[in-house]
């Protein structure tokens, strides 16, 4: 039957996720839709993200759309431009610039029971009634920046770095870094080359292994072009590797982690030959437990004579710099946050009202991400969430999962419509049996084996991995279980009164 309603679905952001499901959502007929996006172009992540040195730590050939393969990709593992402008091209090509709405926000979304619709309000005052709502926004949208004491008060620029400042020359400069995550390392080597002082504030030190990049040859890419099983060989080598490599996770004691260890611990002593720096460098917890990196630039930069590290850790932020916990003064004309990412905010204020008036924020609060295969959430009827909690992956590229609830979401459209079933929220027993199964397959892995990492809630919970193979992921995901929900029809008397067409 038809809702009175201004579209079937609405999407919330336009990186990977959003455009992909969009595609699948046309594709199946279905093209009442319309995505709101809080910027003005598509791209998500790799929109933002425009740091010097940024690019991906997945496989060009793997982070990419299966059903929108790209065979002209420049390198191994490509810049933040290339997939920028691949994800720009396959929404173009499917023509979906139309279907956006740029510059908007999601200011909250309240579920009516009643109807078995969503109302979506949006950041311009306007409202949209949808049947179903799937959030695309992605666990690395939200900066974090650290409470740190005077922060304010800093006299020259500071920025995070999702949102470069390109403005600010750096050259010359006497530049702060705050962090060393995976953004650091990849902007670090970047402006100590011209900055006449860079002090990097390290927390803790991340395991880094050689990332084994190069160009890829003219005569490669005509393979990919003219040979399409050629690429699809190669992108199943790349996903296989990949997937082999996660044994070395699942297990608190095994041979691969081991020699990660001995590869990173032998990349550090290349390239650092202070004795006291290679203290500095070298984790004090095992390969794993917090993200692994690549770079081959990373331990160069530090080692250069203008380049220090320091691990005292901060007591506050002044006018002209950093007062470090020893008491020492750290002059500074720039200071960079590279502190990642408010992975357990995904929302960030933004209200979203379930089928009883809870509120999404505060239900994720308290039980700590729960969700049914970090799709579906109790209590919140005809919403999906891509990306979301416990759908993280270490090893391999998270487009893999992403495509896997694209087939989930579709199945699930596909039959309340089919069934003329007004809405379906998840059984609150089947999401709680989901996320105890999680957190008993988390223990005894890396993740679990002792460090404070962003995987982990405050509570040492881990609510961002998925502590399985993908394929495993792939399987059970395919289709939709409807005896897993309460699946609430249609009353004879809200057919009559249900309005005939969209």
């Amino acid at each position: 039957m038809s809702l009175a309603v201004d579209y079937e679905v609405v999407i919330i952001g336009t990186g990977f996720a959003g455009i992909g499901m969009a595609i699948k959502l046309q594709q199946a007929g279905i093209h009442s839709f319309k995505l709101i996006e809080r910027g003005d172009e598509v791209g998500g992540t790799w929109r933002d993200n425009t740091y010097p040195g940024c690019e991906c730590d997945v496989q060009s050939h793997l982070y990419s759309l299966s059903f929108e393969p790209n065979t002209d990709w420049s390198k191994k593992y490509s810049t933040w431009r290339e997939i920028r402008d691949y994800i720009i091209g396959v929404a173009d090509k499917h023509k979906l610039r139309e279907k956006i709405q740029f510059n908007t926000a999601l200011n909250g979304a309240d579920f009516d029971k009643e109807s078995g619709t969503w109302q979506v309000k949006l950041s311009d005052g306007s409202k949209l009634i949808s049947r179903f709502v799937i959030t695309a926004v992605g666990p690395l949208s939200n900066p974090s920046v650290p409470e740190i004491s005077g922060k304010e008060t800093f006299k020259g620029p500071i920025f995070h770095s999702a949102h470069w400042d390109h403005n600010t020359d750096l050259k010359g400069k006497k530049i702060a870094v705050i962090g060393t995550g995976a953004s650091a390392i990849q902007f670090v080597p970047r402006i100590a080359e011209n900055a006449s002082k860079v002090e990097l504030f390290q927390r803790s030190a991340p395991w880094i292994l050689p990332k084994p990049d190069r160009k890829i040859f003219s005569i490669e890419k005509a393979l990919y072009k003219y040979l399409p099983g050629w690429r699809l060989a190669h992108r199943a080598s790349l996903y296989w590797v990949n997937e082999i490599s996660l044994h070395g996770f699942l297990k608190e004691k095994s041979w691969i982690r081991s020699f990660a260890e001995w590869a990173a611990t032998k990349h550090i002593h290349h390239h650092i030959k202070d004795e006291t720096l290679r203290k500095q460098l070298t984790p004090d917890f095992r390969f794993g437990c917090k993200r692994a990196l690549l770079s081959n630039e990373y331990y160069p930069a530090l080692a250069r004579d203008n380049v220090d590290v320091i691990d005292s850790g901060i007591e506050r932020i002044t006018e002209t710099g950093i007062i470090d916990k020893n008491g020492k003064a750290h002059e500074a004309d720039v200071i960079i946050w590279g502190t990642g990412f408010k992975v357990d905010e995904p929302l960030m204020g933004i209200d979203i009202s379930g089928i009883d008036g809870q509120d999404l924020n505060t239900v994720w609060k308290e039980n700590g991400f729960e969700t049914y295969y970090g799709i579906s959430v109790a209590g919140f009827p005809n919403a999906f969430v891509l990306a979301g909690p416990n759908t993280g992956i270490g090893h391999t590229s998270l487009v893999v999962m992403i495509e896997a609830q694209f087939s989930f979401v579709m199945d699930a459209i596909q039959k309340i419509k089919q069934q003329d079933i007004k809405y379906i929220d998840v059984k609150e027993a089947v999401q709680t049996k989901f996320c105890q199964t999680m957190q008993e397959k988390m223990v005894g892995t890396a993740w679990t084996s002792g460090c404070n990492s962003w995987y982990l809630s405050d509570s040492g919970k881990n609510f961002t991995l998925w502590p399985d193979y993908t394929f495993n992921y792939i399987r059970q995901t395919k289709h939709i279980d409807l005896s897993d929900y309460n699946a609430i029809n249609f009353s004879k008397h809200s057919a009559e009164q249900a309005a005939i067409s969209i």
